[in-house]
């Protein structure tokens, strides 16, 4: 049972060539249905679906976190530290999307990334979303309900809620 505990732990240190990264929930198979899901938790002002479709602490800590370069030691960043701070912040952002749009009808057009983007050996993160949509009058309108998405073996999630602006 040790030699397989220990061949278990050196095929992941090393990278045995299969998927042992775990999936991140509540994924979408596209970032225009992730969008779509957004904007629909946000007309009927669903903040739990909403926090769901964002990554959890712990998804944050064992599958994004590691490969920062705020991760590395000689930054000195704790994790707790820098999870606090995008939660609040993506929290806080949260709410007012919720303030300005929670309750409204919208329509999807397009989707497209106004930021960078940036690789990582197994995930990537878009930044700046601009969701391109048709308001409850059918005027074509650019909003920000959400700032960066994450895409990870296919699915597709919120980052955060931050909108710089």
């Amino acid at each position: 049972m040790k030699r397989v505990l220990q061949a278990a732990a050196l095929a992941l240190a090393t990278g045995c060539g299969c998927n042992s990264s775990p999936l991140l929930s509540n994924t979408y198979p596209s970032r225009e249905a992730l969008a779509n899901a957004v904007i629909g938790a946000v007309g009927r002002r669903d903040a739990a679906t909403l926090r769901e479709l964002a990554l959890s602490e712990e998804e944050f800590r064992e599958q994004v976190w590691p490969k920062l370069p705020a991760a590395r030691p000689e930054r000195n960043l704790p994790f707790s530290y820098v999870w606090g701070d995008l939660r609040q912040k993506s929290d806080q952002s949260l709410a007012r999307t919720l303030a300005q749009h929670g309750g409204r009808t919208y329509a999807l057009v397009a989707v497209r990334t106004a930021g960078e983007t940036t690789r990582y050996p197994s995930y990537n993160v878009f930044r700046e979303t601009v969701l391109q949509v048709r308001d409850e009058a059918g005027m074509l309108v650019d909003l920000r309900l959400f700032g960066s998405t994450i895409e990870k073996d296919g699915g597709w999630k919120v980052f955060s809620y931050v909108v710089d602006e």
